[in-house]
């Protein structure tokens, strides 16, 4: 993971021209530093404040106590550092904002995988991520348990209201992506009018937006099997399960990248020489 993680642009936004704070620090100075969770939390993103470390310093050793992915107990240390003391410092802030945001992307994750655990159906994420962070965050989903839906505008056709007005028609639509790609199409409707629309169409799956959990259950009937249907809109933890109960075989949730809270870390230096 780390060879594919370009670190520069993270590190220029706070570097600008130089760490003007750490030169109080003597340059041999060495010190040990621990990084602990003030929470509970779904550990994700090691590679990137690894990758911080190294660019700035590749001397400094970097001991994590816990595994990618693993749910960690609030309070936990998660890693000790050993190193130059101002490239540690220097590093700080830049590696935690990277860990914090994707285990908070990650623990999110898990809660939402938790809660339909034993039911046969995927909690896909959305294109609704912090810029700059796409890739990163979608790996952060992998770690809490969900799963990916499309990684951008170029590895799948999701058809929605704008595009079917444009295009005149669902059928239109439809017609126009398979003659222009063989990625999965995908047809976002509103009703059961234009449900009956895209099931003519024979797209790949059918994202049913703002269906009430009747309609889930009704559209599951109808459709019986013929495709996809995924579930979309003002859904979060207390009304999941439901959803995913109504036989739909997907839900997406757009909170996994974009409501997410960063989690509460804190680095603290223990030795130094």
């Amino acid at each position: 993971m780390q060879n594919a993680i370009n670190i520069l642009p993270f590190l220029e936004e706070d570097l600008g021209t130089g760490d003007i704070t750490a030169q109080i620090i003597p340059e041999n100075r060495q010190a040990t530093a621990e990084l602990v969770t003030r929470e509970t939390m779904v550990l994700c993103g090691r590679d990137w404040f690894d990758a911080v470390f190294k660019h700035l310093d590749a001397s400094i050793s970097i001991e994590w106590h816990a595994q990618e992915g693993e749910k960690v107990a609030e309070n936990s240390k998660l890693c000790t550092l050993k190193g130059s003391a101002r490239n540690l410092l220097t590093g700080e802030r830049t590696a935690m904002n990277l860990l914090q945001t994707l285990s908070a992307t990650a623990t999110i994750s898990r809660e939402y995988a938790d809660a339909i655990q034993g039911i046969n159906c995927k909690i896909l994420d959305t294109r609704k991520t912090i810029p700059g962070l796409r890739v990163a965050q979608k790996y952060a989903v992998r770690c809490g348990g969900c799963f990916n839906h499309r990684i951008g505008l170029f590895d799948g056709v999701l058809i929605k209201e704008n595009h079917i007005i444009a295009a005149g028609s669902i059928a239109n639509a439809v017609k126009m992506a398979r003659e222009q790609s063989d990625v999965p199409i995908e047809v976002e409707v509103e009703n059961f009018d234009e449900l009956e629309q895209a099931l003519n169409a024979k797209p790949d799956r059918i994202m049913l937006d703002n269906f009430s959990l009747e309609d889930l259950k009704k559209a599951v009937i109808l459709t019986a099997k013929k495709v996809e249907l995924e579930a979309s809109g003002n859904i979060d933890l207390t009304t999941i399960r439901a959803v995913a109960e109504t036989g739909v075989d997907f839900v997406s949730i757009g909170a996994l990248t974009k409501n997410i809270r960063a989690i509460d870390l804190s680095m603290r230096i223990t030795q130094q020489k």
